[in-house]
């Protein structure tokens, strides 16, 4: 099931939200979310929520045995969540790669996203954090519907406490709806509308586009990336206030960032926590020499670039991040102004989005060829209301006009009305484009 679309914001959500807060105790409520996530869950994958409850299962069990007896339980638990993603994620890659058949089982949605939830509860686990006393509240934890498919990754120990005794309030909730009515915004009018630019460009003849067809589809694909999946974030942190939790902040504009560095501080914030908190920092981070971290920041981002998909493309993407990572930590000179540092970072992160979009290397080639001076193939025919879109994209990239815009409304003394009517006139044009057309799935499902 997918946020942006009628069955989920007419039916789904509404009935949910009526179940949870005719309850009055907090274990029904529970109950309420955990079923509402199970049946979202199915809804789209059927039987594929067989595995999500098995991981519940295993999970639960594994972090009892950790907290008793300790790390051979820590190892066995972390290598039978690794099994299952590259089971189901990775085996047709791994088959392919040996010279072998192709085998590659039907990928369930949303499998990194919860795996890396899961292990997050074991090793927190491992650490001191209590597990939960009962298998409800560790399948809540790991199929909470809100961030299930796409994140925020949420840890066990910023969670465990929240499951058990939060705390709801209207203005709690109603902060959540707007956030939420902000992040579908993003999602159908944003992002949906620019990637008719992004799926021309990406889905021509490699080679075959003019110069400027090549980059207004790179920026389609920039702004649509990150205003979908931010989109997601913002939903999904907005459905957990409803409900009374805090989930964690995903993006920070990312697009304002003056480096490699600073991006990642800003992007997909919760994976690259779980990274340098589960990965990178045990490796030795960056108290173990020169060689070692860079060493280190090349496994995570090899990683992080196969955790996106099961791709060569994806790896390359990988070690192009890693790669801008450690020229940053090896040139020590003076810093130019800013502004110079947010165009090469958004210049050189757009250029890496062709190896994440690109159906393969070749692919990938061919498409920064078509944005090199003197292309004379194909153009793309953008609609108006693309252009303004992208437009619109490129403006709410920058913290400084959202800062600015945010600044002008708590400074006035209707500030609060105008954003209420801002709300509902996001909602009006978001549920006119949802029931108008056809839904764009997130782009992050298939992670």
């Amino acid at each position: 099931m997918v946020f942006s679309t009628v069955t989920f914001l007419f039916f789904f959500l509404p009935l949910v939200v009526g179940l949870y807060f005719l309850l009055p105790w907090r274990a029904w409520r529970n109950a309420v979310l955990l079923v509402a996530s199970l049946l979202f869950y199915s809804w789209g994958e059927g039987v594929g929520v067989a595995l999500l409850l098995s991981s519940i299962i295993l999970n639960h069990i594994f972090s009892h045995l950790i907290a008793k007896h300790g790390q051979p339980w820590l190892v066995l638990g972390i290598a039978t969540n690794l099994g299952l993603l590259i089971a189901f994620k990775y085996l047709g890659l791994i088959t392919e790669t040996l010279g072998l058949p192709r085998i590659e089982p039907r990928l369930p949605l949303g499998i990194s996203f919860f795996t890396f939830q899961a292990m997050s509860l074991l090793v927190d686990v491992s650490r001191g954090s209590a597990p939960a006393k009962s298998i409800f509240r560790t399948g809540l934890f790991i199929s909470l519907f809100p961030q299930l498919i796409a994140g925020p990754i949420v840890r066990w120990d910023e969670i465990r406490e929240q499951i058990a005794k939060r705390r709801e309030s209207w203005s709690g909730f109603s902060d959540g709806a707007k956030l939420f009515v902000l992040g579908l915004a993003q999602k159908v009018l944003i992002a949906d509308s620019v990637s008719v630019m992004s799926e021309a460009a990406f889905g021509a003849d490699p080679g075959s586009l003019s110069t400027g067809a090549a980059w207004l589809g790179l920026a389609a694909f920039t702004i649509q990336i990150f205003f979908d999946f931010a989109g997601y974030s913002n939903m999904a942190i907005g459905m957990g206030r409803m409900f009374g939790f805090g989930l964690p902040q995903n993006f920070a504009h990312p697009y304002s960032s003056a480096s490699f560095q600073e991006f990642w501080r800003r992007w997909h914030m919760t994976l690259s926590r779980w990274f340098r908190d589960y990965l990178y920092i045990p490796l030795g981070g960056s108290r173990t020499g020169t060689l070692a971290t860079y060493r280190n920041l090349l496994i995570v981002f090899i990683l992080c670039g196969f955790w996106h998909g099961a791709q060569w493309t994806f790896l390359l993407w990988g070690l192009w991040h890693g790669a801008f990572l450690i020229i940053e930590r090896l040139y020590s000179g003076p810093r130019g102004p800013r502004l110079l540092g947010v165009i090469y970072t958004v210049f050189f992160v757009s250029l890496g989005w062709v190896l994440f979009r690109a159906d393969s290397a070749a692919h990938a080639l061919a498409f920064w060829g078509d944005l090199l001076p003197g292309g004379g193939g194909e153009a793309i025919i953008a609609p108006e209301s693309a252009l303004y879109a992208l437009g619109v994209g490129v403006l709410l990239s920058w913290d400084r006009i959202t800062h600015w815009g945010e600044g002008v409304a708590q400074r006035s003394q209707i500030g609060s009305g105008l954003r209420w009517i801002g709300v509902l006139a996001l909602i009006v044009l978001c549920f006119a484009q949802v029931a108008s057309s056809t839904h764009q799935p997130f782009l992050y499902f298939v992670f």
